[in-house]
C-alpha cells in the first residue's frame, strides 16, 4: 500500500486530497476546488468591473488541489467523495476522455454537491457575459510573466504558490454538461450501503457528523481494512452524529481532519507540551509509542468524553451571539449579508434568526437569493436519514425537518435565484437579512451586495473564519460596514484525536505530519503511526503475510479427512477454484468431483528408519542400514536402506528416494512407506 498526500487543502471548503494505491488500484480520495484562490480577481459589481491594481481583471479561473494535474487520470480506479465540498473538482476529471474511473458519494453529498456545481456555473455565466465568450485555448494573457509581476504578493503566491509549482493547477470552469457528464459516473449511497468494486474493495460509507451526507469511508479489502476518516464533529445540530463506532477495528486508519493545524500552537499549550519534546527529523515509523500523555481511561470513560456536549452547547452559544449581534445591526437601521457556504450552518442560523425576531415582535425580511436555493432547501426537507436524531424525531411527529418551510409559507423568507429579477425588486425593503451560499466575494450575490451596502456602518457583514477578509474587501475600498467573523465547528478537537483513536484500535494510524507535534512518546499506546506530508510517496508495511479463504459448503461436504498421527488433528486433499469476491477469497467447488481414490497419496515429513525396517521385514523383504549417521551438513543426516540386492533407500531430513530398476518392488516398497508416513 502507498499514501501520496496531494493537498492538505485548507479547511471545510477545500478539503485535503490524496492518492492511495492499495491491492493494485489507484483510490482518489476528494477531488475539490480551491475557490479561496477567487480573491485574486477583481469582482463585477453591477454590472461594472472594479479595475484595481494587483488584481486580475479577466475571467477567472479555478484552482484544482496542488499536484492532482500531475496524476494521469487514466490510472485513477476510484474516487472517494466524502463531503459536497470535495466534490467541486470532479467534473475536471471526468471530462478527460481518459477518465474511467467510479466514483462514489453518499445520496446526500451527490445531491448537494450537484447543486453546488450548477450555482458555481450559473454565478460564473455573469463574468462571461461581461468579458465575453472568447478562445478557450491556451493560457488567458493574466498567465504571462509580464502580468503575473504585476499583482498584489498574496496574488502572486495564490497563483504560483511558493516556487511556482501551482501554475499548473488553474483550469478554465467546467460547463453545465461537464456536471450532467460528471454526475452520470457518481454511484450514490445510502448510510452504511455496501458497495463493491472489482470484487476487490468493499466500500462503506458512515456519517462524519460534519455537513449533511458528509461521511467517512470504510474499505475493505482481502489482505487489509482501511478506514478513510476526515473531518468529523461528534455532535451536530443538523447532521446525524459522527458514528466512529463503525470504524473500529480496522487495520490502518488515514487520519486526514486537519482542522486543528491552523491552531497548532494553542492546541499544544492545551496539552502541556512544547515543540522541543519532538525530534523533527525521526521520520521512522513510531512503533505504539506516539500519543498524547492522557490518564488510561475504561472505554465507557473514553465515550463519555467524546460524547460529552461542550462541543454543541459552545457552538449554540456562538450563535446565539450571531444572532444578537444581527439583531442590533437591524435595529439601528442596517442590513445584513451573510454569504455561508455552509448549508448546515446556515441552516441554524437562519432557524435562530427567525425564532429572535418572531420572540421580539420584530418583522424583518429574509432573503436566500441562489440559482439553486429552491431545490437545496427542499432537498433538505428529504433526507432524514442523514440527520440528526432531534430532526428526525420531528419527521415521526409529522413536523418539517427545517424551519425555513414554514417561514416560507407565513412569507417571512423569501427565496429567489437571481438579484436583480422584477420579483424580487417588488418583495425588496431595507433593512434586511440576506443569505447566500457562496462565499468568496467574488461571485454571486454577495459582491453586488456587499458594493451596496459595505460604506453604510449600520450594515453588517458575516464572515466565516480561514477567509482572507482583508484581501477579500481590500477591492471594496472605504468599508465603513460591520465585519464578524467566525469560526464554526468544523472537525475532531485536538484534545480528542487520540481518546478516538484507542476506542478505534487500528493497528496503524497514517498521520500528518503537521500534526506530529501533538505525539508525544507514550509506553502504553496500541497501535503505531507513521506521518505523511504533501507531494511524498509513503509506503506502508504489510501488516499480514497470509490471508483468509472461505471454503464453499458444497466443496467441503467433499473433503475426505485422515487424522495426523503426532497431531490432534485431522487433514484433506481438495481441488478447487480460487477466486475473489466482495473483498475475500472464496474456494468454490470444480464443475467436475475428482476421485480422491484414484489419486497418488501424498506424504510428508522424515522417515523413520527403524518403523521403515520393521514395516519392510514384515513383508517378507530382506533389508539393513548400509552407512548411519553420514552428516551432509550440520542440521541434516543421511541413511541409506539397502533392500535386497537390486534396490536401496536413501532418506534425508528434507527427501526420500528410491532406487531400483524393478518397477514391482518400487511399487512395494512405496506401499510400505505409506503405511509408515502421514499423508493424504
Amino acid at each position: 500500500m502507498k499514501l501520496t498526500c496531494l493537498s492538505k487543502g485548507s479547511g471545510v471548503h477545500f478539503p485535503p486530497c490524496h492518492m492511495v494505491e492499495l491491492c493494485g488500484l489507484r483510490l482518489l480520495l476528494e477531488c475539490p476546488i480551491d475557490l479561496s484562490a477567487l480573491n485574486i480577481f477583481s469582482p463585477i459589481s453591477a454590472g461594472r468591473q472594479t479595475d484595481l491594481s494587483g488584481f486580475i481583471s479577466a475571467e477567472p479561473w479555478y484552482k484544482t488541489a496542488k499536484n492532482l494535474h500531475l496524476c494521469d487520470a487514466s490510472l485513477i480506479d476510484v474516487v472517494l467523495i466524502s463531503s459536497p465540498a470535495g466534490m467541486l473538482g470532479m467534473p475536471f476529471l471526468t471530462r478527460n476522455p481518459r477518465f474511467s474511473a467510479k466514483i462514489y458519494a453518499t445520496e446526500a453529498t451527490m445531491r448537494i454537491g450537484r447543486l453546488m456545481m450548477d450555482d458555481l456555473v450559473s454565478m460564473h455565466s455573469e463574468y462571461v457575459m461581461f468579458y465575453g465568450d472568447g478562445e478557450r485555448t491556451g493560457l488567458p494573457e493574466w498567465m504571462g510573466w509580464e502580468e503575473l509581476g504585476r499583482l498584489a504578493f498574496k496574488a502572486k503566491e495564490a497563483v504560483m504558490g511558493e516556487d511556482g509549482e501551482e501554475l499548473g493547477c488553474w483550469l478554465p470552469l467546467y460547463s453545465a454538461a461537464d456536471v450532467n457528464g460528471c454526475m452520470e459516473k457518481v454511484q450514490p449511497l445510502k448510510y452504511a450501503e455496501e458497495a463493491c468494486y472489482n470484487s476487490t474493495l468493499v466500500l462503506k460509507a458512515f456519517s462524519s457528523g460534519l455537513e449533511i451526507g458528509s461521511c467517512n469511508w470504510k474499505i475493505n479489502a482481502p489482505r487489509r481494512n482501511f478506514v478513510y476518516l476526515s473531518s468529523s464533529i461528534f455532535e451536530s445540530a443538523q447532521a446525524i452524529d459522527f458514528d466512529y463506532r463503525s470504524l473500529q477495528g480496522a487495520d490502518i486508519i488515514l487520519f486526514s481532519d486537519m482542522s486543528t493545524i491552523n491552531n497548532i500552537e494553542e492546541d499544544f499549550n492545551h496539552i502541556g507540551g512544547s515543540q522541543s519534546d519532538v525530534n523533527k527529523d525521526d521520520k521512522d515509523l513510531i512503533l505504539g509509542d506516539a500519543s498524547i500523555p492522557r490518564p488510561v481511561l475504561a472505554e465507557d470513560d473514553t465515550s463519555e468524553l467524546l460524547m460529552d456536549n461542550c462541543e454543541i452547547l459552545e457552538e449554540n452559544d456562538k450563535m446565539s451571539f450571531i444572532t444578537s449581534y444581527i439583531i442590533d445591526s437591524v435595529r439601528e437601521g442596517g442590513s445584513v449579508l451573510i454569504p455561508i457556504g455552509r448549508l448546515g450552518v446556515a441552516l441554524q442560523l437562519l432557524e435562530q434568526i427567525s425564532d429572535l425576531l418572531k420572540s421580539l415582535s420584530m418583522e424583518v425580511p429574509i432573503f436566500i437569493i441562489s440559482t439553486t436555493a429552491e431545490q437545496t432547501l427542499a432537498f433538505t426537507n428529504a433526507i432524514p436519514e442523514w440527520l440528526c436524531k432531534r430532526r428526525q424525531e420531528k419527521l415521526f411527529c409529522g413536523e418539517p425537518l427545517f424551519g425555513h418551510a414554514e417561514l416560507m409559507k407565513e412569507k417571512k423568507l423569501h427565496v429567489f435565484p437571481l438579484l436583480y429579477s422584477s420579483d424580487l425588486l417588488l418583495k425588496w425593503q431595507e433593512p434586511c437579512i440576506v443569505f447566500t451560499l457562496h462565499w468568496t466575494l467574488r461571485l454571486g450575490p454577495a459582491s453586488h451586495l456587499l458594493s451596496r451596502w459595505h460604506a453604510i456602518s449600520s450594515c453588517l457583514l458575516i464572515l466565516e473564519q480561514g477567509i482572507d477578509a482583508e484581501m477579500a474587501l481590500s477591492p471594496f475600498k472605504s468599508v465603513s460596514m460591520k465585519v464578524l467573523q467566525c469560526s464554526f465547528l468544523s472537525g475532531i478537537q485536538s484534545h480528542k484525536i487520540f481518546p478516538l483513536l484507542s476506542i478505534l484500535q487500528p493497528k496503524l494510524v497514517l498521520f500528518p505530519e503537521d500534526l506530529r507535534p501533538l505525539c508525544t512518546p507514550q509506553n502504553n499506546s496500541s497501535f503505531s503511526f507513521l506521518f505523511y506530508s504533501v507531494n511524498s510517496t509513503l509506503r506502508v508495511p504489510s501488516l499480514q503475510d497470509e490471508f483468509e479463504g472461505r471454503l464453499m459448503t458444497d466443496l467441503a461436504f467433499q473433503l475426505q479427512p485422515r487424522r495426523l498421527f503426532s497431531k490432534e488433528i485431522a487433514i484433506a486433499r481438495l481441488r478447487g477454484k480460487l477466486v475473489l469476491s466482495k473483498g475475500k477469497y472464496l474456494l468454490l467447488s470444480p464443475k467436475k468431483p475428482i476421485n480422491l481414490s484414484s489419486l497418488r497419496m501424498l506424504l510428508w515429513g522424515s522417515v523413520d528408519a527403524a518403523r521403515l525396517l520393521v514395516a519392510l521385514k514384515e513383508k517378507g523383504i530382506d533389508c539393513s542400514i548400509e552407512n548411519e549417521n553420514t552428516v551432509l551438513d550440520k542440521d541434516t543426516q543421511s541413511l541409506r536402506i539397502k533392500v535386497s540386492e537390486t534396490a536401496t533407500v536413501e532418506t534425508n531430513g528434507t527427501e526420500t528416494t528410491i532406487c531400483t530398476e524393478n518397477g514391482t518392488m518400487a511399487a512395494l516398497i512405496h506401499e510400505t512407506m505409506s503405511s509408515i508416513c502421514e499423508g493424504i
